[in-house]
């Protein structure tokens, strides 16, 4: 099952208390984290490249998430409120208020239109991406609700809460469907597979376990930390989930075989969130050590490829296999036998050439939306890491050092907005070409393989004759 073992590239340094949240640009070019030290990091992983610190919660960041398309940025805070932030030079970010308590997950639907937040004032609430409002309230857990995730598809959420339950709820029609109740404690932490027909719980009792949706029943059961679980994260195959802990490790679950393979060391003590990037490539841990560590997979490369070969074969012609075909048919409880491999960066060379990124500090211009807004009162601001817009992406902005000297010359704060709104059109110019471009490739391409099946065709017929 295994090509090699993960390896851990990089430390990222520049938190001052421990790391609540990671995730993943959906380009896999950056790397978000959130922290009780009330700020958001970016964290660009080309080599010798800054990082962007954001400042605007006034208490701690609990989640932070991109958008699907990057364009836009989710956070939480102990400061009852959620921002949705522009991760571009201007930081510019907007607040949603209702929660009447700290907010502890942010999540977006695949589609980016919705928002969905968890919060200790014992509700889950659902938001407007576009017209920045709150929708709907689900409120029938009876405390502290830990986490909230949408479906794959976006028609459930999924939630946890300090009352022992992991509840599935209807988005459309804001009802709750199931309910699992764990006795033994409750989970810090839930998340669907990728195939949307099953969801891991994180136990603060220090178990992992796997609930099928559809039949109601608990599949897997893995009791292999030695402290409370914060955080899983599944691997993009639906074959891997990583789990993080407050025993100080990660553990690499291989669900098709029902064990552990690896046991990753690395943060000094407790890992508080996890991780894998879009093609699972890579994953992020954050830990209580205020470190962020990215490490690359390596492990799932040739099995994953042929997963996905599969997929593409199979994905018109009929239905995703059952999840008891896939996963072992038993709820069996899985113990943590000494049989997975160790993995300790810690022991190996000191690294003296990666130096750690220069933090550019971002502060935020907040703007609030009224409920009536439409997404097109948004000042355009192009991402920080669409590819598309490469004048104004963070990591190529010049240094802040020129803005004073724009000062100095004596720029009228009037001419300052004009050039500032000439240079973003030019970025909407820019992005609307690149589009074109994209659109004029994929029917050059189109164009092409017909000509080859024209000719194929005749060559066939004339064969025929």
């Amino acid at each position: 099952w295994a090509n090699e073992d993960p390896i851990l590239i990089r430390p990222f340094k520049g938190h001052t208390a421990a790391v609540t949240g990671v995730d993943f640009s959906p380009t896999t070019t950056a790397l978000a984290s959130s922290s009780l030290d009330r700020f958001l990091m970016i964290w660009n992983l080309r080599p010798q490249s800054r990082a962007f610190r954001f400042v605007g919660h006034v208490e701690a960041v609990t989640s932070v998430q991109f958008s699907p398309d990057g364009h836009l940025m989710a956070s939480a805070s102990q400061d009852r409120t959620v921002r949705l932030w522009i991760p571009c030079i201007h930081g510019e970010s907007s607040v949603l208020k209702a929660h009447t308590a700290p907010v502890r997950s942010v999540n977006f639907s695949y589609d980016g239109q919705f928002l969905v937040t968890a919060s200790n004032d014992k509700s889950i609430k659902v938001w407007s991406v576009h017209r920045q409002r709150l929708l709907f309230s689900l409120s029938q857990h009876t405390h502290w609700v830990r986490c909230a995730k949408f479906s794959p598809d976006g028609r459930l959420i999924a939630s946890c809460s300090e009352d022992k339950t992991v509840k599935i709820w209807d988005a459309a029609n804001k009802v709750c469907i199931d309910s699992f109740t764990d006795y033994e404690g409750f989970a810090n932490y839930v998340d669907f597979n990728p195939s949307g027909t099953c969801v891991a719980s994180a136990g603060s009792n220090r178990t992992v376990k796997l609930w099928d949706i559809r039949m109601n029943k608990l599949l897997q059961h893995y009791r292999v930390h030695r402290a409370g679980v914060n955080c899983v994260s599944f691997h993009p195959s639906g074959n891997y989930l990583i789990t993080a802990s407050t025993d100080g490790t990660l553990k690499i679950m291989d669900l098709l075989e029902g064990r552990v393979i690896y046991t990753l060391h690395g943060h000094k003590g407790p890992v508080l969130s996890v991780a894998f990037s879009k093609g699972g490539e890579k994953f992020a841990s954050g830990g209580a050590d205020a470190q962020v560590l990215l490490w690359k997979t390596n492990f799932d490369t040739f099995n994953y490829k042929e997963v996905l070969k599969q997929h593409i074969r199979r994905i018109h012609t009929d239905n995703p296999p059952h999840l008891l075909d896939i996963y072992p048919r038993s709820p069996h409880p899985h113990d943590g036998k000494p049989q997975s491999i160790e993995v300790n960066p810690s022991c190996d060379v000191t690294d003296t050439q990666t130096i750690d990124p220069t933090v550019i500090d971002i502060s935020s211009s907040v703007y609030f939306i009224k409920d009536d807004t439409s997404s097109e009162d948004l000042r355009y601001c192009p991402a920080l890491f669409s590819p598309t817009s490469p004048r104004r992406r963070l990591e190529d902005e010049v240094e802040p050092a020129v803005c004073t000297v724009d000062k100095r010359i004596g720029i009228s704060p009037a001419l300052g907005n004009a050039l500032g709104h000439i240079v973003e059109q030019l970025d909407v110019l820019t992005l609307t070409i690149s589009i074109l471009e994209q659109r004029l490739t994929l029917t050059e391409d189109k164009l092409k393989e017909c000509l080859e099946n024209q000719h194929k065709m005749l060559l066939q017929a004339r064969q025929g004759e």
